[in-house]
């Protein structure tokens, strides 16, 4: 049996669709499409036609090469995947960018700084990006982008020329986590931080080390509790995870004679393992030690505490990325959106009780 007619029969076409249905194949294109001056009976007589041969309709990505378009959004997470995926912040936020971006039927494409996937940010079939867990140092991965005519918006960057911001109020409220516990009477206060640079160093936070950070959101949360407590010293997280907050705070906790009355952590999963070095010294929370966090999560395991914390839309974040996104590639010229996040006053911060 002949190879390619076999082959043509395994995969019909709009021509052999057309010719059975008495059409000429841009009739059988527009019958498809729904857009052009077709009758219902040729439509009919078409689609009656496509059934007969199992042809499912032209091929969309041959269709978006004609529209210069491939209907794909990338998502760019500095994160490991795999760590990405633990922190319900990036979910939240991919949440609300797919909320947005599927109305319009567009999928989304997880791409990460460090090569993980199919696709890498060089060559990506993507029409925009949305840069996610944004550090300082994009400007390789912006000019490549820019470079190739794509649309890009980022979460909590650095103001970037030719990027659309999606920004959160992180030193503000930040400020305002350090203002409540000095209205307790805290004095002593440490910190542990989200990672500060690419290679997700853990350990003391230094003077250099905050100096030479590229992490955006670890920055400008430093700044807003140094606001208040200028000389809080703190610890350097790998990771937004309960793992990482246990270990930074047990190197924190361990000293009597250095340790602070009260921890600001900068997301809620490195608060829960705080909580769980505290206890596992022997501390009460907050008879002993006063707790906070970021984010506003629903956690499971952290009962009987509630935390205190700043609550903020993460799901709306991503709403309006995908939005800016939309509105980009529809030619609009969207503005810059700022959120505000909301303080939440849990069980875990009382005066020092020293």
């Amino acid at each position: 049996m002949d190879t390619e007619a076999t082959a043509a029969r395994a995969r019909p076409n709009l021509a052999a669709v057309a010719a059975l249905a008495g059409v000429s194949p841009s009739t059988a294109s527009l019958a498809f499409s729904g857009s052009g001056p077709v009758s219902a009976a040729t439509r009919a007589r078409v689609l009656a036609a496509a059934a007969q041969l199992d042809y499912a309709g032209p091929d969309p990505r041959a269709q978006s090469l004609r529209h210069g378009r491939s209907g794909i959004i990338g998502v760019v997470i500095e994160d490991r995947l795999r760590d990405a995926f633990r922190d319900p912040m990036n979910i939240a936020m991919l949440d609300g960018i797919a909320d947005e971006t599927g109305s319009v039927g567009a999928g989304l494409l997880l791409l990460t700084e460090n090569g993980e996937g199919a696709a890498s940010i060089r060559n990506a079939p993507v029409d925009a990006v949305v840069l996610i867990g944004c550090s300082t140092n994009l400007a390789a991965q912006v000019a490549i982008f820019r470079r190739r005519g794509i649309a890009l918006v980022a979460i909590e960057a650095e103001p970037m020329d030719d990027v659309l911001a999606i920004d959160l109020d992180n030193r503000s409220a930040s400020h305002a986590l350090a203002r409540h516990l000095a209205k307790l009477g805290h004095r002593r206060v440490g910190m542990v931080t989200l990672p500060l640079d690419a290679r997700r160093t853990r350990g003391v936070l230094t003077e250099a080390a905050i100096a030479a950070s590229t992490g955006y959101t670890a920055r400008e949360r430093i700044r807003g509790v140094r606001e208040v407590f200028t000389d809080a010293p703190g610890m350097m997280a790998a990771v937004s995870s309960i793992d990482e907050g246990f270990t930074a705070g047990l190197a924190l906790l361990s000293h009597p004679s250095t340790r602070p009355t009260a921890v600001i952590a900068q997301s809620d999963l490195l608060a829960v393992g705080v909580i769980r070095a505290a206890e596992q010294l022997g501390l009460g929370v907050p008879r002993d030690l006063s707790i906070v966090g970021f984010d506003g999560v629903k956690l499971d395991g952290i009962a009987p505490y509630d935390l205190t914390t700043m609550v903020q839309p993460a799901v709306e974040k991503g709403r309006a990325a995908g939005r800016a996104v939309i509105a980009l590639l529809g030619g609009e010229h969207p503005l810059p959106v700022s959120f505000t996040s909301r303080f939440h006053l849990g069980t875990t911060t009382a005066p020092p009780s020293g």
